[in-house]
């Protein structure tokens, strides 16, 4: 599966939106059926929400839902209605460990099961927003279905306030905990998610917040407006310049393996087989974005 750059909250209820999202520039998009839905509108955005799917899987957009929690567990009437084809994903807020993620994986099989869906079908991405879920990073992102973790860190809302921190752009109180995600991830072989940016407008501002969340190792950033796509695409995207610096390193380290080399000295650097392969590995993912 492709990584995701760019993952676009957009709430469920909001058709305006919603019929926009096929001609926008979000590598994923997540219909939201909570924070940003009032209560009055939440069955509203349900069933616009799952009304939605299957066009805007055919139009080639990746589509999750967020889907609300109750005091025990993530809502079933939600995810019956969104669990069907075309979604690839649900969204988990808030878990607080693995036992969140368990519990979430067992109410969408059942809901795979009711659906005709073959069981496995709908991933899960959990969004890591308390301390004790943060703590157990590993563990949630261990669970087959989870194919990403979410670690983002929003001015004023639910880490910060549970953390006690103060949001600054600069990052410094959320970088323990963003390494946190990234590392959790990598290790279980899934993809690292930062966020969000909430001054939409400034996008000078996000590039900066994604090169950051970028040079952390995240792979892709939560954006909460269709503008913000195309910059966070292309902060997660290697410039031609670096692709062609990678092919002409790959170029030199096998001509000096073929003369029986193990390094050789490119652009003033020592290079070996361990870059070589960094740069593989960042043209396969140019040529599958």
């Amino acid at each position: 599966m492709k990584p995701i750059r760019s993952l676009l909250f957009v709430p469920g209820h909001r058709t305006e939106w919603i019929d926009k999202l096929p001609s926008g520039d979000a590598d994923a998009v997540i219909l939201d059926l909570e924070d940003s839905v009032p209560p009055a509108e939440k069955a509203n955005a349900r069933r616009i929400s799952a009304e939605r799917i299957a066009g805007l899987a055919a139009s080639g957009q990746r589509v999750h839902v967020r889907v609300n929690k109750s005091a025990h567990i993530y809502d079933f009437d939600d995810l019956l209605a969104v669990v069907r084809p075309g979604l690839e994903g649900i969204v988990l807020s808030m878990p607080q460990g693995p036992e969140d993620v368990a519990l979430a994986a067992a109410l969408i099989a059942e809901a795979e099961h009711r659906n005709g869906l073959p069981n496995g079908s709908v991933s899960i991405i959990p969004a890591l927003e308390t301390p004790k879920g943060l703590q157990l990073a590993y563990e949630c992102a261990l669970h087959p279905r989870v194919t990403a973790l979410i670690g983002a860190s929003a001015k004023g809302a639910d880490l910060a306030g549970a953390m006690g921190f103060d949001w600054t752009e600069e990052g410094r109180e959320s970088l323990y905990l963003k390494s946190r995600v990234v590392m959790a991830a990598r290790a279980a072989g899934k993809s690292p998610i930062g966020g969000l940016w909430q001054q939409v407008h400034d996008l000078e501002g996000l590039r900066r917040y994604a090169e950051q969340d970028r040079g952390l190792g995240m792979a892709g950033l939560a954006v909460l407006h269709p503008s913000n796509a195309a910059v966070v695409n292309a902060v997660f995207s290697a410039s031609p310049e670096a692709l062609a610096r990678y092919r002409a390193m790959i170029v030199a380290y096998e001509q000096a393996r073929a003369g029986g080399l193990g390094s050789v000295m490119f652009d003033g650097e020592h290079i070996d087989k361990a870059h070589v392969d960094t740069a593989r590995a960042t043209i396969k993912r140019a040529e599958e974005s």
